[in-house]
């Protein structure tokens, strides 16, 4: 039975998902950049490390979940990252929206050490991670997936084994695309709610529970309607995904006009100082 976790990155989602794995009774060690960001949650049961080697020594499954790719690149490579220092047989498995091709590359170093790697991007946001619900989508070898599971069960509810390293940010990218769709139509509707007269939620109340329902509509059109902007999942952090799936899109000589439009808006935003708003904050591009 695993017991012993070290989890990297202590921020909006994975302070709740150490203490998601800490209720279902895993000892985790946990390491991120600022101590300061973590306190609530040693003072919950997490033990502190005070760096990466530590953090993922003697554990037999590390977790990961930071910012950007290039803060993968930090945790993961060189003399002080997880590669270099985790021991040969553990399962190592990275929950950051990344890049494809760094996921592929971190399988294959990964290998050659004698570690198993998954790449296992979310969705749920800052509630799903509170509440341990989750989506998660995983690439890597099924022997992996499989040992690993119960404890991706700890963080969420619907598990999907996608396929080879780099299926589960490939699925994760299709996510984020279908999400530019629903958080503009979302705001756009609103946009014409309020410019024609309408109670905003009196027509909500209505067309949630339609055909034009949908998560972001049931969860981020309230926080709207009460102007709060705050983080579930960072506007920047957004176009960050957003940009990936624009370079795996044109790779293959290909263009998808709904997700170039949606990136440019939320980048619009970002370049204004806006970049630390929630992604339901897309209603002020509008006003």
């Amino acid at each position: 039975m695993i017991k012993e976790i070290g989890f990297i990155g202590i921020g909006v989602m994975g302070k709740s998902m150490v203490r998601n794995l800490l209720k279902k009774g895993f000892s985790v060690s946990i390491y991120t950049r600022t101590k300061q960001k973590a306190l609530a949650v040693i003072e919950e049961g997490a033990f502190w490390c005070d760096s990466i080697a530590e953090c993922v020594k003697q554990k037999e499954i590390v977790i990961t979940m930071v910012g950007y790719p290039k803060d993968v690149e930090g945790v993961y490579f060189g003399e002080k990252g997880i590669l270099e220092n985790a021991e040969k047989g553990t399962y190592i498995i990275d929950m950051t929206t990344t890049s494809p091709k760094l996921s592929q590359k971190i399988y294959l170093e990964g290998a050659k050490r004698g570690l198993s790697t998954l790449d296992a991007p979310v969705s749920g946001s800052d509630i799903g991670a509170a509440q341990g619900t989750l989506s998660i989508m995983v690439g890597g070898d099924k022997e992996a997936f499989i040992h690993c599971k119960p404890v991706l069960e700890a963080l969420g509810k619907n598990i999907v084994y996608q396929g080879k390293a780099g299926y589960g940010q490939h699925t994760k990218m299709a996510n984020q695309i279908a999400l530019a769709g629903a958080i503009s139509g979302v705001c756009e509707a609103l946009t014409y709610g309020r410019m024609v007269g309408l109670d905003l939620q009196t027509m909500l109340d209505s067309i949630s529970k339609g055909a034009a329902g949908s998560w972001q509509m049931d969860n981020m059109a309230p926080r709207i309607l009460k102007d709060d902007f705050a983080p579930g999942f960072f506007i920047k952090h957004y176009v960050k995904d957003l940009k990936i799936a624009l370079e795996e899109v044109e790779d293959r000589d290909f263009a998808l006009s709904v997700l170039q439009t949606v990136k440019n808006m939320y980048q619009t935003m970002e370049n204004a100082g806006e970049g630390d708003f929630g992604t339901q904050a897309l209603i002020k591009y509008y006003e």
